[in-house]
C-alpha cells in the first residue's frame, strides 16, 4: 500500500500533505513554489510509493469555478499525461484556508507567524483536504 498525497495548488505556492503508507494518518509535508511543484512531485514519487494524488478543486461558495481553477486543471492534465500510472482526482477545497487559519489560532500560532509564514496555511490546507478526502472514502 502506498501513500495518498494531497495538493493545495496556488498561483505562487502549493501546499502538500501526505498519508502514512497505511493511509491512516494525514500529515503536512511541505509548501513548495508552484513553479517547482511538478519536479518536486516527480522526485517524491521516486522515493515514496504514492497510490493517488488528491488536488483541491477551487470553487466559489456558489459552486462556480474560481479564478485558480484553470491553473489547477492545467496542472492536473499535465500530470495525467506525464504520470498516468498514479491517478489524480479533485476534491472540493472550499473553506480549507479559513479552517486552516482557525486551526493555527486554536493551536496557538502567534499572529506574527501567521502573517509571515503564508506557506504554513497552504500546508495545513492540504492536510485538511486530505483528511476530508480520507473521511469521505471511509479511510
Amino acid at each position: 500500500m502506498g501513500r495518498i498525497l494531497s495538493v493545495d495548488y496556488g498561483k505562487k505556492r502549493t501546499g502538500l500533505a501526505v498519508t502514512d503508507p497505511l493511509q491512516i494518518i494525514a500529515n503536512g509535508l511541505v509548501t513548495v513554489a508552484t513553479s517547482e511543484l511538478f519536479d518536486f512531485l516527480n522526485d517524491y514519487i521516486k522515493k515514496e510509493t504514492v497510490d493517488r494524488i488528491v488536488v483541491g478543486r477551487p470553487l466559489q461558495l456558489n459552486g462556480e469555478p474560481s479564478e485558480n481553477l484553470a491553473r489547477v486543471e492545467q496542472f492536473v492534465n499535465r500530470w495525467r499525461k506525464a504520470v498516468p500510472a498514479i491517478p489524480i482526482e479533485y476534491y472540493d477545497e472550499r473553506f480549507t484556508s479559513a479552517i486552516a487559519h482557525q486551526a493555527m489560532i486554536a493551536g496557538g500560532v502567534k499572529k506574527k507567524t501567521r502573517k509571515e509564514d503564508k506557506g504554513l496555511v497552504d500546508e495545513i490546507s492540504a492536510t485538511i483536504i486530505l483528511q476530508d478526502y480520507m473521511r469521505s472514502k471511509g479511510l
